[in-house]
């Protein structure tokens, strides 16, 4: 199965309590972080609700 490596790009003081709530749920914590999570729907959601402040790359 395919993997998203996700890079939170931008900070998330301004934003949505949502969209701060998100970033936690994917494990980013500030800028510079990386996770590596399995390509769901549910990440991919997760990742279009905060696209304007993360990275995305699929590895293998």
């Amino acid at each position: 199965m395919a993997r998203l490596k996700v890079t939170q790009t931008k900070g998330k003081i301004g934003t949505k309590h949502m969209h701060r709530e998100t970033l936690r749920t994917l494990g980013l914590k500030r800028i510079g972080d990386t996770v590596v999570r399995e390509d769901s729907p549910a990440t991919r959601g997760m990742v279009r609700t905060v696209a304007h402040l993360v990275a995305v790359e699929e590895v293998d």
